[in-house]
């Protein structure tokens, strides 16, 4: 039983240098993927923005930048989307990392990784700003975007839903 799971065990992790490997190859690909990705991630915030505001009666939420096109990907450098709505905000950053994939901070090979920040203004004059992982993940399927809370060991896709439920603990 031992010799099986050690044969397991080899198999996943040829698989996966594998998969990580294709993109050692190609840093033209992996470029594009990233910047399909913030694209993504974009779009996420914007269907979110859209969705809440559509329903909103008094307010409304901030999208910041309005629109995102893929040559406004910043490589090198840190990348920022912003939502916000009367003093609550959601920064969101995202970076490449210093290699083409990495998987030095989470298991999945990512090639784009970054935090999103909640807070108001009652959290900023205690100084409590909660703050969350995020990585561009590359696997057979494709790429999607990950989130992952270090507090309570937990991973999730990121979509609308996600934002809607960071973005509740602000009111």
């Amino acid at each position: 039983m031992a010799q099986d799971d050690a044969i397991a065990r080899l198999a996943r992790q040829i698989d996966a240098a594998r998969q990580s490997e294709r993109f050692l190859v190609n840093q033209e690909e992996v470029a594009l993927l990233r910047r399909q990705g913030a694209c993504q991630l974009h779009q996420v915030c914007a269907d979110f923005v859209s969705s809440l505001n559509s329903k909103l009666a008094y307010a409304t939420l901030d999208l910041s930048p309005p629109a995102y096109a893929p040559e406004m990907f910043r490589e090198p450098g840190v990348n920022l989307i912003q939502i916000g709505s009367q003093g609550r905000e959601m920064q969101i950053t995202f970076q490449a990392p210093p290699q083409l994939f990495s998987t030095e901070k989470f298991r999945i090979p990512y090639v784009l990784e970054g935090e999103v920040r909640t807070y108001n203004q009652r959290m900023l004059e205690r100084f409590e700003i909660r703050s969350y992982s995020l990585f561009f993940c590359v696997n057979q399927e494709g790429a999607v975007w990950r989130f992952y809370d270090w507090r309570i060991p937990h991973t999730a896709p990121v979509d609308p839903g996600l934002l809607a439920g960071l973005m509740e603990r602000l009111f």
